[in-house]
């Protein structure tokens, strides 16, 4: 508890600095517009069902990426309301007014650091219809301008949750940017169709947390969140809430190695720089457009009736 309150104060006294900052970065925002760079802070924290302790570390990490100029900061899946059926039973009871005003909480603080956001949360429909497990994809001016909904549920999550139907491409400093939330992984065609809007960058939250010893997603998620970068060429940021058993933040790049990680089940922010125009080892490109119009093989066949023969040699 005292580090976490001597980490409050120090956020309270970074504030002048960042203003300072944010006045400077307004006056040059316009020679970043097409740059193709950004910063991304991709954050992790013990996630649970407390709305405000969960708000409390959002700000605090928010007012650190700021600190680190960073340009977007992205948060696990649920990061803001807590997952149901992990963090807490159900959405029985849930508090959906404290988690307005919690999320414009985080509107306001992004329009004050002039930095995008990606929030982790739960949306409300009508009554009758189960909620969206989404992300806010908030911009730098603290405007929400699109929502992802989880496509893919799991059978969990369809006791709490209705799926998405819609992707979400945006631009940040010319980087074309698209979002995807934990189950979603197991999904390749998910990943292809970004790849044909000419996606650079993957924002996928997770919420991997609370598990018991031996799980076997630790082991496989960023394998094969590897696997989808490189054959789509495209950066991949990781989150995942740190609440023990979990795994840590990944930054993946489009040749599909892991540039940097976190420390598994700590608090922590991982900084990562995006250059579009940096190249990358792509194996598949000669090939993949092809691959997703449906020509399956490389280069011309041939008609030959030794070919044809499947059962002689």
């Amino acid at each position: 508890m005292r580090k976490f309150l001597a980490s409050m104060s120090l956020v309270i006294c970074s504030l002048a600095i960042i203003y300072a900052q944010t006045e400077k970065s307004a006056q040059s925002g316009s020679a970043e517009a097409e740059s193709g760079k950004i910063r991304i802070a991709s954050c992790q924290f013990p996630i649970s069902s407390d709305i405000m302790e969960n708000l409390r570390w959002i700000e605090k990490q928010l007012t650190e990426a700021k600190l680190r100029k960073v340009d977007i900061v992205h948060f696990p899946e649920c990061a803001l309301s807590g997952y149901p059926g992990v963090d807490m039973e159900s959405l029985d009871d849930f508090d959906w007014k404290l988690l307005q005003k919690a999320t414009d909480s985080v509107l306001t603080l992004a329009r004050t650091f002039k930095t995008w956001v990606i929030l982790g949360s739960i949306h409300p429909l009508s009554e009758g219809n189960k909620p969206h497990n989404c992300l806010y994809l908030i911009n730098h001016e603290g405007e929400i301008l699109d929502r992802y909904d989880k496509r893919f549920c799991t059978s969990g999550d369809l006791q709490c949750f209705s799926p998405g139907d819609h992707f979400v491409n945006f631009k940040v400093n010319g980087v074309d940017c698209g979002l995807l939330i934990c189950y979603d992984i197991r999904f390749p065609e998910l990943y292809r169709e970004y790849r044909k809007s000419e996606t650079d960058v993957i924002f996928q939250s997770f919420h991997n947390a609370r598990q018991g010893k031996g799980s076997i997603h630790p082991i496989i998620m960023h394998i094969t969140a590897q696997a989808r970068a490189a054959t789509n060429y495209f950066y991949m940021s990781l989150t995942n809430s740190s609440a023990p058993e979990s795994w840590p933040c990944y930054f993946i790049t489009p040749d599909g190695l892991v540039r940097n990680k976190l420390e598994k089940n700590v608090p922590g922010i991982l900084i990562s720089d995006i250059d579009t125009g940096e190249k990358y080892y792509d194996a598949s490109k000669t090939y993949r457009s092809g691959a997703i119009n449906g020509i399956l093989n490389s280069g011309e066949t041939v008609s030959d009736s030794l070919s044809l023969n499947k059962q002689r040699h």
